[in-house]
């Protein structure tokens, strides 16, 4: 099936070519890391993240997995494991997709738009619902500790397995990790 393998290499090469720092794992397209910074209207300006990105040998027919490698405090991401709770990657990805759309568009919007009713961190979505102001604070706090350019170098791979980022898979009854909020 050269279709799928076609078009990895498509969508990596553009992110390659575009404006964001992606480094490649092992050298393999279907693995890789993209320097995300937080869009510049919203409590997330300034912020540098370090997204981990895999994509399954089915891609674009199958969404990729993403997950934030460096701490962010959003309702909608997994404060321990970065898995994104994101409906156009688990539920409704379509082929039309491609990866420059997950970091120009799908991301900027869930971090400009979080949903508090549908959340993966509640501390963060009852703080949103309840005290605006305090969710504010506590975003540019945490941007501030652990989303600077330095925090994004450090974060690697030992903070991360495949179980930890967003893909429908990923929601499994076999591991139940300690001290997350449901």
């Amino acid at each position: 099936m050269s279709s799928p393998r076609r078009r990895i290499e498509t969508d990596v090469m553009k992110l390659l070519m575009s404006d964001y720092e992606v480094t490649l794992v092992n050298d393999n397209m279907q693995e890789f890391y993209v320097r995300f910074h937080g869009p510049s209207d919203t409590p997330f300006a300034g912020g540098i993240w370090k997204v981990h990105v895999e994509l399954p040998d089915q891609y674009p027919y199958k969404s990729p997995s993403i997950g934030f490698m460096n701490k962010i405090f959003h309702p909608n991401i997994d404060e321990l494991s970065g898995s994104v709770c994101l409906d156009v990657i688990n539920q409704t990805w379509s082929p039309m997709f491609d990866m420059i759309n997950i970091f120009e568009v799908f991301l900027p919007q869930l971090l400009r738009y979080p949903n508090p009713t549908d959340p993966l961190n509640g501390e963060a979505a009852a703080m949103l619902m309840r005290e605006a102001a305090g969710y504010e604070l506590k975003v540019k706090e945490y941007v501030s500790r652990y989303a600077t350019k330095e925090a994004a170098d450090y974060s690697t791979e030992e903070s991360s397995s495949d179980d930890d980022m967003s893909s429908v898979e990923s929601f499994s009854d076999d591991d139940d990790a300690p001290g997350l909020e449901l």
